[in-house]
Protein backbone atom coordinates (compact mmCIF):
# COMPACT_ATOMS: atom_id res chain seq x y z
CA UNK A 1 0.00 0.00 0.00
CA UNK A 2 2.56 2.65 -0.68
CA UNK A 3 0.95 5.99 -1.17
CA UNK A 4 2.66 6.55 -4.46
CA UNK A 5 3.64 4.03 -6.97
CA UNK A 6 4.70 6.02 -9.78
CA UNK A 7 4.36 9.95 -10.68
CA UNK A 8 1.35 9.31 -13.10
CA UNK A 9 -0.07 7.18 -10.61
CA UNK A 10 -0.08 9.79 -7.65
CA UNK A 11 -1.60 12.33 -9.80
CA UNK A 12 -4.56 9.43 -10.65
CA UNK A 13 -4.81 9.15 -6.93
CA UNK A 14 -4.69 12.89 -5.73
CA UNK A 15 -7.72 13.18 -8.01
CA UNK A 16 -9.63 10.22 -6.75
CA UNK A 17 -8.90 9.83 -3.73
CA UNK A 18 -11.89 11.61 -1.86
CA UNK A 19 -14.49 9.86 -3.64
CA UNK A 20 -13.43 6.18 -2.55
CA UNK A 21 -15.32 6.65 1.24
CA UNK A 22 -18.34 8.11 -0.82
CA UNK A 23 -18.65 5.54 -3.24
CA UNK A 24 -18.39 2.57 -0.73
CA UNK A 25 -20.72 4.30 1.75
CA UNK A 26 -23.91 4.96 -0.72
CA UNK A 27 -25.55 3.42 1.97
CA UNK A 28 -25.61 5.38 4.90
CA UNK A 29 -28.37 7.37 3.71
CA UNK A 30 -30.58 4.57 4.29
CA UNK A 31 -29.26 3.93 7.62
CA UNK A 32 -32.24 4.37 9.25
CA UNK A 33 -34.01 1.73 7.01
CA UNK A 34 -31.43 -0.87 6.86
CA UNK A 35 -33.12 -3.07 9.53
CA UNK A 36 -35.92 -3.00 8.31
CA UNK A 37 -35.69 -4.28 5.20
CA UNK A 38 -35.53 -8.27 4.37
CA UNK A 39 -32.69 -9.92 4.24
CA UNK A 40 -33.35 -10.88 0.63
CA UNK A 41 -33.19 -7.18 -0.15
CA UNK A 42 -29.92 -6.58 1.58
CA UNK A 43 -26.67 -6.72 -0.45
CA UNK A 44 -24.49 -9.71 -0.33
CA UNK A 45 -22.18 -9.78 2.38
CA UNK A 46 -18.34 -10.12 0.88
CA UNK A 47 -16.36 -13.49 2.25
CA UNK A 48 -14.07 -12.22 5.46
CA UNK A 49 -10.36 -12.11 4.36
CA UNK A 50 -8.84 -11.60 7.74
CA UNK A 51 -6.71 -9.00 8.21
CA UNK A 52 -6.00 -9.73 11.83
CA UNK A 53 -6.53 -12.55 13.99
CA UNK A 54 -9.96 -14.53 14.42
CA UNK A 55 -12.87 -12.55 15.91
CA UNK A 56 -13.04 -12.66 19.44
CA UNK A 57 -15.68 -13.90 22.44
CA UNK A 58 -18.50 -11.02 22.24
CA UNK A 59 -17.34 -8.86 25.44
CA UNK A 60 -19.60 -8.56 28.17
CA UNK A 61 -22.53 -6.09 27.83
CA UNK A 62 -21.71 -2.62 28.84
CA UNK A 63 -24.86 -0.51 29.78
CA UNK A 64 -25.03 2.24 27.12
CA UNK A 65 -25.24 5.94 27.31
CA UNK A 66 -27.49 8.52 26.15
CA UNK A 67 -26.79 10.29 22.77
CA UNK A 68 -23.75 13.17 22.83
CA UNK A 69 -21.54 14.17 20.17
CA UNK A 70 -17.89 12.77 20.41
CA UNK A 71 -15.40 14.93 20.26
CA UNK A 72 -11.66 12.79 19.97
CA UNK A 73 -10.77 9.12 18.85
CA UNK A 74 -7.86 7.42 20.46
CA UNK A 75 -6.89 3.89 19.03
CA UNK A 76 -3.43 3.34 21.14
CA UNK A 77 -2.21 0.44 19.28
CA UNK A 78 -2.18 2.69 16.08
CA UNK A 79 -1.27 5.79 17.96
CA UNK A 80 -3.67 7.48 16.36
CA UNK A 81 -5.28 10.97 18.22
CA UNK A 82 -7.54 12.54 15.91
CA UNK A 83 -10.43 14.73 16.68
CA UNK A 84 -13.60 13.93 15.18
CA UNK A 85 -15.25 15.64 12.36
CA UNK A 86 -19.00 15.57 11.95
CA UNK A 87 -20.07 14.24 9.00
CA UNK A 88 -23.06 14.26 6.81
CA UNK A 89 -24.42 13.12 3.46
CA UNK A 90 -23.63 14.17 -0.09
CA UNK A 91 -25.95 15.91 -2.22
CA UNK A 92 -26.35 12.36 -3.75
CA UNK A 93 -26.69 10.88 -0.74
CA UNK A 94 -23.14 9.22 -0.09
CA UNK A 95 -21.44 9.90 3.03
CA UNK A 96 -19.54 13.17 3.19
CA UNK A 97 -15.71 12.61 4.10
CA UNK A 98 -13.05 14.93 5.33
CA UNK A 99 -11.54 17.24 2.79
CA UNK A 100 -8.21 17.01 1.36
CA UNK A 101 -6.89 19.60 4.12
CA UNK A 102 -7.92 17.22 6.91
CA UNK A 103 -6.89 13.78 6.15
CA UNK A 104 -5.07 13.31 9.49
CA UNK A 105 -8.72 13.36 11.18
CA UNK A 106 -11.51 11.24 11.39
CA UNK A 107 -15.10 11.86 10.70
CA UNK A 108 -18.06 10.31 12.65
CA UNK A 109 -21.65 10.32 10.33
CA UNK A 110 -23.82 12.27 12.56
CA UNK A 111 -27.11 10.83 11.07
CA UNK A 112 -26.12 7.16 12.62
CA UNK A 113 -25.47 6.44 16.58
CA UNK A 114 -23.37 8.41 18.68
CA UNK A 115 -20.00 6.26 20.02
CA UNK A 116 -21.69 5.11 23.30
CA UNK A 117 -24.91 4.89 22.87
CA UNK A 118 -27.42 2.15 21.60
CA UNK A 119 -26.78 1.26 17.92
CA UNK A 120 -23.74 1.19 15.44
CA UNK A 121 -21.69 3.82 15.81
CA UNK A 122 -19.87 4.86 11.70
CA UNK A 123 -16.36 6.47 12.13
CA UNK A 124 -14.68 6.73 8.64
CA UNK A 125 -11.07 8.23 7.42
CA UNK A 126 -9.05 8.13 4.82
CA UNK A 127 -6.55 5.71 4.40
CA UNK A 128 -4.00 8.13 2.33
CA UNK A 129 -3.63 10.84 0.34
CA UNK A 130 -1.56 12.71 -2.20
CA UNK A 131 0.93 14.19 0.60
CA UNK A 132 1.18 10.77 2.56
CA UNK A 133 -0.65 8.33 4.97
CA UNK A 134 -3.68 9.64 6.42
CA UNK A 135 -5.20 9.07 9.71
CA UNK A 136 -6.26 5.29 8.96
CA UNK A 137 -3.60 3.99 6.76
CA UNK A 138 -2.77 1.39 9.72
CA UNK A 139 -6.51 0.03 10.25
CA UNK A 140 -5.31 -2.91 9.42
CA UNK A 141 -3.42 -3.64 11.93
CA UNK A 142 -5.66 -3.85 14.86
CA UNK A 143 -6.11 -7.33 16.40
CA UNK A 144 -9.69 -8.12 18.37
CA UNK A 145 -8.96 -7.52 22.18
CA UNK A 146 -7.58 -3.90 20.92
CA UNK A 147 -9.71 -0.95 22.64
CA UNK A 148 -10.51 2.22 21.02
CA UNK A 149 -11.58 5.22 23.38
CA UNK A 150 -14.31 8.08 21.98
CA UNK A 151 -14.46 11.29 24.52
CA UNK A 152 -17.66 12.67 24.07
CA UNK A 153 -19.35 16.41 24.40
CA UNK A 154 -20.73 15.39 27.88
CA UNK A 155 -17.39 14.55 29.38
CA UNK A 156 -17.98 10.74 29.58
CA UNK A 157 -16.04 8.69 28.09
CA UNK A 158 -16.51 5.48 25.84
CA UNK A 159 -14.20 2.78 25.31
CA UNK A 160 -14.64 -0.45 22.58
CA UNK A 161 -12.99 -3.53 22.33
CA UNK A 162 -12.01 -4.48 18.87
CA UNK A 163 -14.07 -8.12 18.16
CA UNK A 164 -13.03 -8.31 13.97
CA UNK A 165 -11.19 -6.94 11.61
CA UNK A 166 -12.28 -7.61 8.18
CA UNK A 167 -11.31 -6.99 4.67
CA UNK A 168 -14.45 -6.87 1.74
CA UNK A 169 -14.52 -6.39 -1.25
CA UNK A 170 -16.36 -2.84 -2.68
CA UNK A 171 -18.63 -4.32 -4.48
CA UNK A 172 -20.30 -6.58 -1.99
CA UNK A 173 -20.03 -3.71 1.19
CA UNK A 174 -21.78 -5.40 3.96
CA UNK A 175 -24.23 -2.58 4.50
CA UNK A 176 -26.75 -4.75 6.98
CA UNK A 177 -23.59 -6.07 8.88
CA UNK A 178 -22.06 -2.15 9.18
CA UNK A 179 -25.32 0.19 9.38
CA UNK A 180 -27.65 -2.56 10.45
CA UNK A 181 -30.12 -2.12 13.68
CA UNK A 182 -28.07 -3.58 17.17
CA UNK A 183 -28.99 -4.12 20.37
CA UNK A 184 -25.69 -2.95 21.92
CA UNK A 185 -23.53 0.04 21.21
CA UNK A 186 -20.96 -0.53 18.25
CA UNK A 187 -18.04 0.82 16.68
CA UNK A 188 -17.30 0.63 13.01
CA UNK A 189 -14.28 2.11 12.15
CA UNK A 190 -14.09 2.12 7.91
CA UNK A 191 -11.14 3.38 5.57
CA UNK A 192 -9.72 2.11 1.82
CA UNK A 193 -7.59 -0.74 1.46
CA UNK A 194 -6.31 -3.61 0.00
CA UNK A 195 -5.80 -3.51 -4.13
CA UNK A 196 -5.01 -0.11 -5.65
CA UNK A 197 -6.26 0.00 -9.03
CA UNK A 198 -3.62 2.45 -11.05
CA UNK A 199 -6.36 1.85 -14.12
CA UNK A 200 -9.18 3.21 -12.07
CA UNK A 201 -7.77 5.18 -9.34
CA UNK A 202 -9.64 3.90 -6.76
CA UNK A 203 -8.81 0.98 -3.97
CA UNK A 204 -10.76 -2.36 -5.05
CA UNK A 205 -11.33 -3.43 -0.92
CA UNK A 206 -12.44 -1.43 2.20
CA UNK A 207 -11.11 -2.30 5.54
CA UNK A 208 -13.94 -2.71 8.43
CA UNK A 209 -13.21 -2.79 12.33
CA UNK A 210 -16.02 -3.67 14.65
CA UNK A 211 -16.07 -2.79 18.07
CA UNK A 212 -17.92 -3.23 21.19
CA UNK A 213 -18.30 -1.03 24.54
CA UNK A 214 -16.95 -2.45 27.37
CA UNK A 215 -16.25 0.73 29.77
CA UNK A 216 -17.84 3.94 30.19
CA UNK A 217 -16.43 6.41 32.60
Amino acid sequence: MAVERTAGRGRRRASLWLHCLGIVLLGALAVTMVARIADSLAPAAAPSRPVATPPSPAPRPTTALPPSRPLTLQIPRLKVHSRLLSLGKNPDGSLEVPSETRVQQAGWYRYGAAPGARGPAVIAGHVDSRTGPAVFHRLRELRPGDHVTVLRRDGRTAVFRITRVELVDKDRFPTRRVYGKVSYAGLRLITCGGTFDPTTGHYRHNVIAYGRLVRTR
